[in-house]
């Protein structure tokens, strides 16, 4: 589970699920390559201190849910997830190479999403809307594009 992470003047839960598909899509993902990525997962933890709380695999994706801290930014934690993974991942299982036609172990996009520890966007809209005066609150702003997550049929 996450912790709080606190540093001199901030105390934070930043939490993303980070989605990497495997270079063209190939299903490479067998037990033993799950586990050399396990391990170097951990490694990254205690260089970067990015912390991994779950990792799976669908055989040509993966999806990480890590927790950061704020002055790194979700493109950088995903830039050493895919760099050193893919760099381990070939050191230890080089036949890969020959199945990918090269040396991306990753294509070059991914998914990225904020994960919330205390609640949906609407349970925070009401956190927020409760806070000082509960009968006197008024809204400053709402976006007018807010983000639709299902269809509204």
């Amino acid at each position: 589970m996450s912790k709080y992470i606190k540093r001199r003047h901030n105390v934070t839960v930043l939490l993303y699920h980070i989605v990497c598909p495997i270079k063209y899509r190939k299903k490479i993902l067998t037990k033993e390559i799950e586990k050399t990525l396990k391990e170097v997962c951990f490694e990254i933890s205690t260089r970067y201190e990015i912390n991994f709380i779950e990792i799976g695999s669908d055989n040509d994706h993966v999806h990480f849910l890590v927790q950061g801290l704020p002055n790194v930014t979700v493109a950088k934690i995903v830039s050493i997830i895919k760099s050193v993974t893919a760099r381990e991942i070939f050191k230890k299982h080089p036949e890969i190479k020959k199945l990918l036609w090269g040396t991306n172990l990753w294509t070059t996009g991914y998914y990225a999403n904020t994960v919330s520890r205390y609640g949906t966007e609407d349970s925070i809209i009401k956190y927020v809307q409760e806070q000082g005066q509960e009968k006197y609150y008024k809204k400053i702003y709402s976006s007018p594009n807010q983000l639709k997550l299902f269809d509204e049929n």
